[in-house]
């Protein structure tokens, strides 16, 4: 369903009098005082906070793709036979030589976005849990 002007006025009308700013900028300022703290980036950890911010607005949840990256890095870590594990064998089974080569060059491209969002979060999400 597409969201027309009024209904995205009326999404951001009850974000201002449930708190939400209020309650991002207390999170803002907490996550200013850990990066100070671990000596972080503060400029990335503001311009990943505001991304953040604005999935949550747009409703946006991570994909299977990257859910599945994500359990991977967390479990084992960045792995030599990543995009081997990520295959779907079943498909690829099915594909031609020509196929199989762009389905690896793309699942590639997508593995290294997912391992960069992962390493963005990693920095500014769950480093800051295990302190």
């Amino acid at each position: 369903m597409e969201r027309t002007l009024k209904m995205l006025a009326k999404e951001a009308k009850m974000r201002m009098k449930k708190g939400f700013w209020a309650e991002c900028e207390e999170e803002l300022s907490a996550r200013r005082r850990l990066a100070a703290e671990e000596g972080l980036n503060q400029g990335k950890m503001e311009r990943y906070f505001a991304q953040r911010v604005t999935t949550r607005i747009r409703g946006e949840e991570p994909d299977d793709f990257y859910l599945k990256v994500r359990r991977m890095l967390l479990e084992e870590g960045e792995v030599s036979d990543a995009i081997g594990r990520l295959t779907d064998r079943a498909y690829y089974d099915t594909l031609t030589y020509e196929e199989k080569q762009r389905y690896t060059l793309e699942l590639s491209e997508r593995y290294l976005r997912a391992l960069e969002r992962f390493k963005r979060e990693y920095e500014f999400e769950l480093k800051g849990r295990k302190s």
